[in-house]
């Protein structure tokens, strides 16, 4: 008998996260979500992908994790206290040290896009603070998770950059 079910995850294209709710201690003083928790609630669902590719958060144990390495965020609506809202993540690309990815997080109810996030994340070893490879079984994951993803057309503002209008 079995001590623990082995599965296979299935990688839907885009990862949709679980409904999460927007807190009331998030609201800053202009009355809608404070920036910084918009990073929050991208980062909740990215530790739902994490789980699925087998490097969340019991990973860290095995002395490896991952660092968030560079993040472009847009702000497109605001959410309130109350909304309730769904991530979805779209793996881009990853190499043997390094994933690309990018997020929308939408209004759960109305469908609406509040804010994308691109971002670029480092496998790490713990013990050396230096960027290792992913084990065999973590790039079996991102190998079956891009081959679902990469059917999906690229996000527009997937690698924009920040610059004044009309300038570059």
């Amino acid at each position: 008998m079995l001590d623990r079910l082995e599965f296979e995850p299935v990688f839907f294209a885009p990862f949709v996260s679980s409904v999460m709710k927007v807190e009331p201690a998030w609201i800053d003083y202009n009355g809608h979500l404070n920036m910084a928790y918009y990073n929050v609630l991208f980062d909740r669902a990215v530790d739902e992908v994490y789980e699925l590719l087998g490097c969340g958060a019991d990973y860290v144990k095995s002395g490896f994790s991952t660092f968030t390495a560079e993040v472009h965020v847009r702000y497109l609506r605001e959410l309130h206290e109350g909304d309730p809202v769904r991530v979805t993540f779209q793996l881009l690309g990853y190499d043997a040290k390094r994933m690309h990815y990018f997020e929308q997080l939408f209004h759960a109810q109305e469908g609406w896009v509040s804010a994308t996030s691109e971002n670029m994340s480092l496998h790490v070893d713990m013990a050396a603070k230096k960027v290792a490879p992913f084990p065999a079984e973590v790039m079996r994951c991102l190998e079956r998770m891009q081959a679902s993803h990469g059917q999906l057309p690229r996000p527009e503002a997937a690698g924009r950059s920040i610059a004044m209008p009309g300038k570059s």
